[in-house]
């Protein structure tokens, strides 16, 4: 099966409808449908100088394509086709069979008809059997070879196939007409029913989503093949391989028809007619009854006239008993199936006025080639909206659905998905805490709009996570990224800025790796694009990473961001970088210089300077509000692991709260101060220490050197010892442990301050 066969069936098309002359319309055929659809593939041509009424003769059309291994032999240079035959019978029921076929045509012993005994031919589901059917008569035959290690072929290559041969057919017969007759089709200057093929199915092809696709078929038609067409899906369309339950239900999914002066007689009389009116007088739906004509008339997939009774009840059920449609019948009406890569999905009703000619038999190659272009066209807009549906769900669960808060720091942030037509990317952020009321600042994008993008962020950003984790620092992490993406493939590529912002510090570390560069709001209202090493995207491999860091002042505002904000078809990514740069200048203004623009309010003036042109791709946005920790709200100590250490951190702990106006908390705060420095005394080796920090809440970080991290138990009555934790975890407002590289930290956090 081919990935994409509306796309490989248009491209095909144009180059058959290219061709001119039955001989190049054949190497055509053979051309585009070897090595994609086939391996091997050759077409004989009917005899036109045979009498009239004598058995059909079949040549083969020059040299065959090449064949290798997939046929043994050469086939024969003619064939006979006798009229009472297996291969008669193929030949009069138009389509194309492969040996799986559920019928009754028997498409072995119609090969060994057509190419004797001699030439071998590939085991399995193989070969296909192609008749070149053309208005009412046959023009040829195709077969088409697999090599015995390439799978069988399926469902969508027998109807890719046919829709070739189809178009072929067209071709030839109007090179080999005896007497040229002038078309039913109104074309334009120069160009014939083949070339209006090719251009009506180029439009459709255009399409992106099932409502473009059937606008498509319906503005190729109208007026240009028919007065007017009206188009049938099935509700709900089935996705995929889902077998659908239920009745088979068609509604009524587009109308067009031809306006202006003549087109009072179409549908209504002319006292009744609204030139604003877009719909035909039908049925919005219509249940495909099981055995049914109109099941019938899908089941046989050809378009047909509703020339009989059968296709005219058939026409009656699909648009309605009491609609004024049922009055166009014979060869002023089309009925064509549309048939999707595996199923019937719907039909298509194609009408001419009676003053105009009728359709003729070659219209229904042309309704046929219109047919299977829009079918496949729905298939895969089916497909892809499921997958875009998929995707985007599974980015979105990937993403933080809410960020941290960290000690000294403010967050807000944005994600947008693209435009419909790439809606899913590989844009993410993340906030991870880290040891020391640090913070991880990361604003990543994988390269590509799909699932496996959203796949590999999903991937990248667990690994990012895990790294974070481990407090490395940013150029070393950036590295183990650019490992991981190797990793998962050779083409996994990504953009990353990883940002550690140290509030006791007030400065920044930077790494990036092919990202935009962040931009700062200074407090006083000054934005500066931060100059860091701009680094190779990660997967590229074999690049060392450079960090540089960056002083962070108290009320600053740092701005992550994806190229999806600064760059489009319209602008390219510098003149986006500084148009951002200017855009939180404004915004800045707008509260003063004394006032940094709120967080949340900020992010939508950023994403404001998008316009209708500027979403190719998705966006992610984090912003950082830089508070910091004032010298004064520091208290650290190192101590000796001794005895005495756990009574000296509770008078230190006693002496700090007091400095900070902190009593009501020091009953608590000595209280598991002791319990986790007594455990560190137990273990550690070396010096302990012990640092408190003053902010909206009071937070504690003890580190020693012992890297296994305490685990939260419940001690039986008869223990001395493991309480510690059971006590943090009943009166901290929150605690964990954080694993370092020389050992590890362990933290709790009391209710707010006081003074």
């Amino acid at each position: 099966m081919l990935p994409d066969p509306q796309r490989f069936l248009a491209v095909s098309g144009r180059r058959i409808a290219r061709a001119e002359g039955a001989a190049q319309v054949v190497r055509e055929l053979c051309l585009s449908t070897v090595p994609d659809l086939a391996d091997g593939a050759f077409v004989y041509l009917a005899d036109r100088r045979a009498d009239r009424g004598a058995p059909l003769t079949l040549l083969l059309d020059g040299t065959p394509a090449e064949l290798g291994a997939v046929m043994g032999g050469i086939p024969p240079a003619t064939a006979q086709v006798p009229s009472d035959g297996v291969l008669a019978g193929f030949l009069r029921c138009g389509r194309t069979r492969g040996r799986g076929a559920e019928d009754d045509v028997d498409v072995d012993k119609a090969l060994r008809e057509l190419l004797g005994k001699g030439p071998r031919l590939p085991q399995g589901d193989r070969v296909l059997l192609a008749p070149l059917r053309a208005t009412d008569a046959v023009v040829g035959l195709a077969v088409f070879l697999r090599r015995p290690d390439r799978e069988d072929f399926v469902a969508d290559d027998i109807a890719l196939a046919d829709a070739l041969c189809a178009q072929a057919a067209l071709g030839v017969s109007e090179d080999t007409a005896a007497d040229p007759v002038a078309s039913a089709v109104p074309k334009a200057p120069d160009e014939d029913r083949l070339r209006y093929v090719g251009a009506a199915t180029r439009r459709i092809a255009r399409g992106f989503d099932t409502d473009e696709i059937v606008l498509g078929l319906c503005r190729a038609a109208v007026p240009t093949y028919s007065d007017a067409a009206l188009v049938y899906l099935r509700d709900p369309l089935p996705v995929g391989d889902e077998r659908p339950t239920g009745p088979a239900v068609l509604r009524l999914r587009r109308t067009d028809r031809m306006k202006g002066p003549g087109a009072e007689g179409l549908v209504w009389p002319a006292e009744t007619v609204d030139d604003e009116q877009d719909d035909l007088d039908a049925g919005d739906w219509s249940e495909v009854v099981p055995g049914g004509a109109l099941a019938e008339v899908l089941r046989g997939v050809r378009p047909v006239f509703a020339d009989d009774r059968a296709t005219r009840a058939a026409l009656s059920e699909l648009v309605g008993e009491d609609s004024a449609l049922n009055g166009w019948a014979g060869s002023h009406a089309i009925l064509a199936p549309l048939r999707g890569r595996r199923r019937v999905t719907g039909a298509v009703v194609f009408l001419r006025r009676p003053e105009r000619p009728a359709f003729e038999p070659a219209d229904l190659l042309v309704a046929a080639q219109l047919a299977t272009h829009t079918a496949l066209g729905v298939d895969k807009a089916v497909l892809y909206s499921r997958e875009a549906f998929i995707a985007d769900r599974l980015q979105r669960a990937m993403l933080p659905q809410a960020l941290p808060r960290p000690t000294g720091a403010r967050l807000a942030f944005r994600y947008l998905p693209a435009a419909e037509t790439a809606r899913v990317g590989g844009d993410w952020y993340d906030a991870i805490p880290l040891p020391g009321s640090r913070v991880a600042l990361v604003v990543g994008d994988v390269m590509g709009h799909s699932m496996t993008s959203a796949a590999v962020m999903g991937q990248l950003r667990t690994t990012a996570v895990t790294l974070a984790g481990l407090d490395l620092p940013p150029q070393e992490v950036l590295h183990h990224l650019d490992e991981q993406a190797q990793r998962l493939g050779t083409d996994r590529m990504a953009t990353c800025l990883y940002v550690v912002y140290d509030p006791v510090s007030h400065r920044i570390t930077v790494a990036n790796a092919g990202h935009p560069p962040p931009i700062l709001l200074h407090p006083g209202g000054k934005t500066e694009v931060l100059s860091v090493p701009p680094g190779a995207p990660i997967g590229v491999g074999g690049i060392d990473f450079e960090a540089v860091e960056l002083e962070a002042p108290a009320g600053a505002t740092l701005l992550l961001y994806t190229d999806g904000l600064v760059e489009s078809r319209l602008r390219d990514v510098w003149t986006g970088i500084e148009q951002l740069r200017e855009k939180l200048a404004v915004t800045a203004q707008l509260t003063g210089p004394d006032r940094p623009p709120p967080l949340e309010a900020l992010c939508d003036e950023v994403l404001d300077m998008l316009g209708p042109g500027d979403r190719d791709d998705d966006i992610a946005l984090l912003a950082a509000r830089f508070d910091g920790i004032a010298p004064s709200d520091v208290a650290y100590w190192t101590l000796d692991p001794e005895d005495t250490a756990p009574g000296r951190a509770r008078r230190f702990t006693r002496q700090a709260l007091a400095d900070w106006g902190l009593e009501d908390l020091t009953d608590t705060a000595e209280l598991l101060v002791s319990e986790i420095v007594t455990n560190a005394v137990r273990h550690a080796s070396r010096p302990i220490s012990l640092r408190l920090l003053r902010t909206d809440v009071l937070r504690c970080e003890v580190g020693d050197d012992v890297p296994q991290l305490p685990r939260l138990r419940r001690a039986s009555p008869d223990e001395e010892h493991g309480r510690g934790l059971y006590l943090v975890n009943r009166l901290a407002r929150r605690w964990g442990t954080t694993r370092l590289g020389t050992g590890k930290i362990v933290w709790f956090e009391l209710g707010g301050s006081g003074g």
